[in-house]
């Protein structure tokens, strides 16, 4: 066990607490959520930002110390990472998002250029017994998910943004529906349900008007899959529930053929019932189809709108609407529009 000073506290350890004294050990569990101190081995130019516990960015520099935690990440257009079976001082491994989330690289996007190489410290230690000076390697979460997690949304109506893939618009959605829902009167909650850890979403439905958010890392999860998603909107969507807003806002990151657990979310009857309102978010009309196919074929969902991309100007709002008989509705840039269409249906399922 040695002291080390932190440079950079990275959010998804935000739980934890950390300041910028720990000291860390040399026995490192190599289990999701672990929080290990690195030391960065080079400089980037691109993708070189670290988000702090409270939401700024800070970049990031060859030689500084963060603390970040153990995961995976799978991301269509970032890096490809996973969890390494052993861990010890010295050893290499990888910034695989601005978030903190720390595994062995497998691969990328070439506009991010490779990820930051970092020497591995240690385990950073808390110390849980009172009065003792016995660490033990601190984790990301307070509690373990429960995955048999019952449901209980109390009839608050839900407005879920879903996506073809990442990057195509749903957070954009998701704060234009906040922000117009908020302006109303209403009051909004709001949750990022999937996805690699990192609070920037939700930090922007907290700017839009959002009363409370919450996201998968608070219940101790770095990286959502199949196994968990499920349980984690089950989780978060009863919690946001009980404290009664007119609506809560629920966005699925990444997108329905994702490697994050979206699927698993549609295929539970709970949470599908649940959803008063689903929108689509989309890059193209391509995907707009595909997507409002899926959508109504395989989870028997009745998309209210398709946005993103694909509607930034008429020739795709046309090809959407002709085609798929759904309006398109650009959240940039008619969010007004977006968010009456969604509250029509919200309030229905009130009756």
């Amino acid at each position: 066990m040695k002291t080390i000073v932190l440079d950079k506290i990275a959010s998804v350890t935000r739980a934890c607490g950390l300041k910028s004294e720990v000291r860390v050990s040399s026995e490192i569990p190599c289990e999701e959520g672990v929080v290990v101190a690195v030391r960065v081995r080079n400089d980037k130019s691109t993708y070189n930002q670290l988000e702090l516990p409270a939401g700024r960015m800070a970049q990031v520099k060859r030689g500084d110390v963060i603390a970040g935690a153990l995961g995976h990440r799978q991301a269509l257009f970032g890096y490809a990472g996973h969890l390494p079976e052993k861990l010890a001082p010295g050893d290499t491994i990888h910034l695989l998002n601005m978030g903190g989330v720390l595994g062995i690289f497998d691969g990328g996007s070439p506009d991010l250029g490779l990820p930051f190489e970092c020497e591995v410290l240690g385990a950073v230690l808390h110390f849980p017994y009172l009065g003792e000076r016995i660490g033990v390697a601190a984790r990301i979460g307070a509690e373990t998910l429960d995955l048999a997690a019952p449901l209980d949304a109390q009839g608050v109506p839900v407005a879920a943004l879903v996506g073809s893939c990442m990057n195509c618009g749903k957070t954009a959605a998701a704060v234009s529906l906040v922000r117009e829902f908020s302006h109303s009167g209403w009051t909004v909650d709001g949750f990022k349900a999937t996805g690699v850890s990192l609070r920037r979403d939700v930090l922007a439905l907290e700017d839009a008007g959002a009363r409370k958010t919450a996201i998968f890392t608070d219940l101790g999860i770095v990286t959502t899959t199949e196994v968990n998603a499920a349980a984690v909107t089950r989780t978060l969507l009863s919690r946001l529930a009980a404290d009664k807003p007119d609506a809560i806002v629920a966005e699925l990151g990444d997108g329905l053929l994702g490697a994050y657990g979206v699927a698993s979310i549609l295929e539970d009857p709970g949470i599908r019932a649940a959803f008063s309102a689903v929108v689509l978010a989309a890059n193209d009309p391509v995907a707009a189809w595909g997507g409002v196919r899926m959508l109504r074929e395989r989870f028997g969902i009745e998309p209210v709108a398709v946005t993103g991309p694909a509607t930034d100007n008429l020739a795709g709002t046309r090809i959407i609407e002709e085609q798929l008989g759904v309006p398109a509705i650009n959240a940039r840039t008619d969010g007004a529009r977006l968010a009456a269409a969604v509250k029509a249906k919200l309030v229905e399922g009130r009756r």
